[in-house]
């Protein structure tokens, strides 16, 4: 059977089903012109929009649906996590071609909602519509106590640069599918609770998920003026990364820089802030302090990373 058999509404109400009934920040959800949601009191909104395109982000040929919409969840909702937000929900547009088996967009359905049960976001509605490739573009909302949200901004000369976690094991996943070692499947954490705490803890300044890959979103924290000396023997990677990207004639330092979707949190901290340990302790995560801020321009690191265009 194919989308075609069921229509748009058909496969909506499939969702609906599957979604089951509005909880929680929920007022309204699937099923109305459009959603309504709850913050409390003495919250800022906080929303981000993401989009998985098939050839692009994702092939059929080397990972499930269900790990499609796994995952496309979890790169949307790791937008909250860097601005210290907690989920409130969101809503999905799928595009698909008519002839897309129904299994498939099922399973993409199941994943996001695999997903929405993992991190507490709900999906609240969306559309579908007909297109000659697959995507998904995800809104999520969610809600900060207000002026405490983590932005980009206000990094300067002598701050400690941190990342949670470690880096390029989702690319290691990517191009052992790649090579033909196994479907994908491993999905990225999005470090909410991590975000949630560092918004609140004093001498953090500014966040961002590592998406585009370390060096990129560096740049993209950093901003003109400054840069951070990062020796490759600070950089945080699991046990065997070396010898894996080894085995696939991987650079193992290029990989782990600018392979992307990690979706670890990378901060920044002022000199007097708490150090990594603490902070480790805090958040119960890893943490890696990878150098200082300093004037001058983007060195040579802060170049790299994925680029759509």
């Amino acid at each position: 059977m194919r989308l075609r058999d069921v229509g748009e509404f058909g496969f909506i109400a499939r969702i609906e089903r599957a979604a089951g009934p509005a909880r929680g920040p929920v007022v309204v959800g699937i099923g109305d012109d459009a959603a309504v949601l709850r913050a409390r009191p003495f919250e800022d909104v906080v929303v981000t929009t993401d989009a998985v395109v098939e050839g692009v982000h994702f092939r059929w040929d080397r990972e499930s649906p269900r790990h499609v919409g796994r995952f496309a969840l979890a790169a949307c909702v790791s937008d909250l996590a860097a601005m210290g937000a907690r989920p409130l929900g969101f809503t999905a547009a799928l595009a698909a071609p008519a002839d897309l088996p129904l299994r498939a967009a099922d399973a993409l359905t199941a994943g996001l909602l695999e997903g929405a049960r993992r991190h507490g976001c709900p999906l609240v509605g969306g559309n579908v519509t007909r297109a000659s490739e697959t995507s998904l573009t995800l809104t999520a909302l969610g809600a900060v106590a207000r002026g405490r949200a983590l932005t980009r901004r206000g990094t300067r000369a002598g701050d400690r640069v941190l990342v949670t976690g470690v880096l390029g094991a989702q690319a290691l996943a990517r191009a052992r599918a790649d090579a033909g070692r196994g479907r994908l499947a491993r999905v990225p954490e999005p470090r909410l609770a991590a975000g949630r705490l560092l918004a609140r803890t004093p001498g953090v300044v500014a966040c961002i998920d590592v998406s585009d890959g370390l060096r990129a979103d560096l740049a993209h924290l950093l901003g003109p003026g400054r840069h951070c000396r990062v020796s490759p023997d600070r950089l945080p990677v699991a046990r065997g990364f070396r010898a894996a990207c080894r085995s696939l004639d991987l650079d193992w330092e290029t990989l782990a820089t600018t392979g992307g979707e990690d979706y670890e949190l990378l901060f920044t901290v002022r000199p007097q802030g708490p150090a990594a340990p603490r902070l480790a302790r805090r958040l119960g995560l890893p943490v890696t302090e990878l150098g200082r801020v300093e004037r001058g321009a983007p060195a040579a690191f802060e170049k790299g990373g994925f680029t759509h265009f």
